[in-house]
């Protein structure tokens, strides 16, 4: 009888943390984005919230919030003080602002991971007007004209890999800066900047069209159904990144712990199904899905690996 009435216990104790997790979401649930239309963030999140709204009963509405490296769309979402309100973008942004920024305009300890969603192709991609051949060609045409590079990336983490890679190969470059990671594609077809890592959805309709030439990708295994060398097999390691894009939600929302779990899962099962996963390759995003434990973990790692290379250049937070 004792058993069995703890039995009973347990199930009681777990129906409202189910039944939680189905009442969630009770009305029209926004996803802000750190990046503008077009982006590979973008794509994928539109792309999933299609499905999503299908799966909650509720509209899931995609609302860009480009600028300030980030900072817009996180605070946007950490003053909605709203569980229905989520970040969903880029980690490069607020892992790298410690070292790009001289006062934090946000509390860290508000951005919570819920779930892992996709991991974003990165390229280096530069003119096809150039007639560069590979990247040891445009770092020593660079390294010989001083001061004759100009190049640009989407988020602070790339910023400052790519700028301390430059610094260690002896070259003098200029960086240029955009509010929207897409408005740099003109300029570089125009050849005002020469070189720009940024995601390849940006980049995909100018390089299959001729336009622009890609020199490489900066995940470290090659991209299936992408026909380019890694940095690390050209030899620069030091440019190695894993885009690592999620749902971040706000400390202060109050997000229930069981409402975070069934985001975890409803992505994972969302990914799954042939549509999106042929729609992701084919702007080679990376279908990688995870929960809470797993986007953290994947947090972690990404702090380690700018937080070493930043050492070895020398680099400090700021704060």
């Amino acid at each position: 009888m004792k058993k069995l009435s703890a039995v009973f216990a347990v199930v009681l104790s777990v129906l409202p943390l189910a039944s939680l997790a189905q009442s969630w979401p009770q009305r029209p649930v926004k996803f802000i984005l750190s990046l503008g239309p077009g982006s590979g963030a973008d794509l994928g999140a539109r792309l999933y919230a299609d499905r999503l709204t299908k799966m909650w009963g509720q509209p899931v509405v995609v609302e860009n919030r480009p600028g300030g490296d980030g900072v817009i769309a996180i605070n946007a979402v950490i003053q909605a003080k709203d569980e229905h309100t989520l970040l969903w973008g880029p980690t490069a942004n607020f892992v790298g602002h410690p070292y790009s920024l001289d006062k934090m305009p946000y509390d860290p300890n508000e951005l919570v991971p819920v779930a892992r969603v996709t991991g974003t192709v990165v390229t280096l991609a530069v003119p096809a007007s150039m007639n560069v051949g590979s990247l040891k060609e445009l770092l020593a045409a660079a390294k010989q004209k001083q001061g004759s590079l100009n190049w640009t990336t989407a988020v602070t983490m790339t910023d400052i890999i790519l700028e301390g890679f430059l610094r260690t190969q002896g070259i003098e470059a200029t960086q240029v800066r955009y509010k929207q990671p897409a408005e740099a594609l003109n300029d570089l077809l125009s050849e005002r900047i020469q070189l720009y890592s940024s995601a390849y959805a940006i980049v995909r309709a100018q390089a299959q069209s001729g336009k622009v030439k890609l020199l490489a990708v900066q995940a470290r295994n090659r991209v299936p159904g992408l026909d380019l060398p890694t940095v690390s097999e050209l030899g620069f390691p030091g440019l190695d990144f894993e885009g690592l894009v999620g749902i971040i939600a706000a400390r202060s929302s109050n997000l229930p712990a069981a409402a975070r779990d069934r985001i975890g899962a409803d992505i994972k099962t969302a990914s799954k199904e042939p549509a999106i996963a042929e729609r992701l390759a084919a702007t080679a995003q990376l279908n990688v899905p995870g929960d809470a434990a797993e986007f953290a973990q994947s947090i972690d790692e990404q702090k380690a690996q700018l937080a070493a290379s930043a050492k070895q250049l020398g680099m400090k937070p700021k704060q």
